[in-house]
């Protein structure tokens, strides 16, 4: 339940689930899983009454947010409708920005206030479609009704935002989607990447898109074309943003993009669910909303002036995350150094010999200031070797250790690069495994058992004999059904719903680190 501190009715614009204080009411703080500020400018025509009321907001709120630990949103103020008579006073301009400025300066404090831009939602529609002064005035509703759809579908995604919840991989078109003209009719020197319009638009695209691969969207290719043609676009074409390198992987062929796109998802061993395809072509995009309606397939605009406000559609509903980790900033780099691992392992005839030799480095810490974001944003991301996949926010996690728990981090380096903080480990005041998961791009090389062996001779060190571990089933992560068997836990039971516990008695285990893995 989301509790709502308001100044207006919005009850219908949010719907079950949260609870609402009085109008302007901050004198309760009730126990709820999150909360909400939704204070707006009134729709007042006096604006010296609007000025003081604007003013009152920073200390009702500083009243508020001292009294909440849990994650708590808060819209910044937007103006929406101007009566001004003396157009030079900005008083309440300035007022709107005090608390704007406000607000910024307590989420840089306090790690649970979470700042939401509201006005992106309101810049999409004009005044007499935002304002319905019917409604206003005989229910005190201060937005249009109609727009509770919308409303409802951008909330949603701005919540997914802060949990750190978005797509992970951008494919792409070439001809007309990338470039402006065909490759194979066209020839290298005559598709637009540059100068005047069309090939402007596209050279702005590009920029953007590259902006997302630096911010970890991982970027990927799929189109039918001559591979060797699009090679030579790569080497020779210097108004070319983004380069091949900036790809984690290409589909070059005359095959079906269905074929392709299943292909993509196994090489990069992510979900299908994870891709959005961008195509300029409708028959191709209605190919892969029936063949794999999990991926998400946005509408191409008919002429290229539209490609910034694609751009916009591709951040809002697919790519905005709320923080950008290290690891996130590095997608790229780390699959092709994923790749070069798999290259390498053909050169050896004995496993253990390939692992010797790629000189694994492991860091395993106690949760810190640093590394919570991470470790927040893998219990929302990581699917397939996840015991529980349970998803939390930096606070949830911040919960469990006040009241006793542990948390452990894990970060993965060798020979060919650093592949960032890629495993966590959280184990609740009474000894039971809450969260184990890996990021499947360090899986195969017997990382996650030296994480958990490690672990575990940390916390029988600390005196703790006894630990539990649990399986909650998934549809996606079968592959660690048996994991804590492996490990050498004992199986106490499984429930109708397929949740397993397991035990293991500390000080009779076998908790040994294979000397291959340096561990700081």
């Amino acid at each position: 339940m989301i509790f709502v501190f308001r100044n207006n009715t919005i009850e219908q614009f949010l719907g079950t689930g949260y609870q609402f204080a009085g109008y302007d009411d901050v004198s309760q703080v009730p126990d709820a899983d999150a909360y909400l500020w939704w204070y707006q400018v009134p729709l007042r025509l006096s604006q010296s009454q609007l000025v003081e009321e604007v003013k009152s907001y920073p200390q009702k709120l500083q009243f508020v947010a001292n009294r909440i630990e849990k994650t708590f949103y808060i819209f910044l103020l937007v103006q929406h409708y101007f009566s001004s008579v003396e157009t030079g006073n900005g008083e309440l301009s300035e007022a709107i920005d005090g608390f704007n400025s406000y607000v910024r300066e307590l989420a840089r404090s306090h790690t649970n206030v979470k700042v939401i831009e509201f006005g992106e939602f309101t810049c999409q529609f004009k005044v007499e479609e935002l304002i319905d002064w019917r409604y206003f005035f005989t229910a005190q509703i201060p937005y249009n009704p109609q727009l509770i759809r919308p409303f409802k579908n951008w909330w949603i995604r701005k919540q997914e935002e802060v949990k750190l919840i978005r797509k992970k991989c951008l494919v792409l078109d070439l001809d007309n989607t990338l470039w402006g003209g065909v490759l194979g009719e066209d020839g290298i020197n005559g598709i637009s990447l540059s100068g005047d319009y069309p090939g402007k638009v596209f050279h702005y695209w590009q920029e953007g898109l590259k902006d997302l691969q630096s911010n970890g969207v991982m970027l990927a290719v799929c189109s039918k074309n001559n591979a060797t043609d699009v090679e030579e676009v790569w080497l020779k074409r210097d108004d070319m943003v983004l380069k091949k390198a900036d790809f984690v992987a290409v589909r070059i062929n005359w095959q079906d993009k269905a074929t392709n796109l299943k292909e993509l998802a196994s090489e990069l061993n992510i979900g299908l669910d994870s891709f959005v395809f961008v195509d300029d072509n409708p028959a191709e995009r209605e190919l892969i909303k029936q063949v794999l309606p999990m991926v998400s397939v946005p509408d191409f605009p008919t002429q290229p002036y539209g490609l910034p406000l694609l751009f916009q559609k591709l951040v809002q509903m697919f790519f905005g995350i709320y923080a950008i980790t290290s690891e996130d900033r590095d997608k790229t780099k780390q699959y092709a150094m994923n790749a070069q691992r798999v290259k390498a392992q053909y050169a050896f005839e004995n496993y253990e010999d390939f692992l010797r030799s790629l000189d694994i480095r492991l860091k395993i810490e106690h949760i810190n200031d640093i590394t919570i974001v991470r470790a927040a944003q893998m219990t929302q991301k990581t699917n397939q070797f996840n015991l529980t996949t349970k998803r939390y926010t930096e606070d949830d996690i911040l919960k469990i250790i006040s009241e006793g728990g542990m948390a452990w981090t894990l970060s993965v380096e060798d020979k060919f690069g650093d592949s960032g903080i890629t495993g966590l480990l959280i184990i609740t005041a009474n000894g039971v495994i809450d969260t184990m998961l890996m990021s499947c791009r360090v899986l195969g090389k017997g990382i996650e058992d030296a994480f958990v062996n490690y672990v575990l001779n940390d916390i029988k060190n600390s005196g703790l004999s006894v630990i539990y571990g649990q399986y909650i089933p998934t549809t996606k992560n079968t592959q660690v059904k048996g994991f804590w068997t492996k490990m050498g836990f004992s199986l106490i039971g499984t429930r109708n719903n397929g949740i397993s516990t397991y035990v293991m008695d500390l000080n009779s285990a076998r908790l040994k680190v294979k000397d291959y893995y340096k561990i700081n």
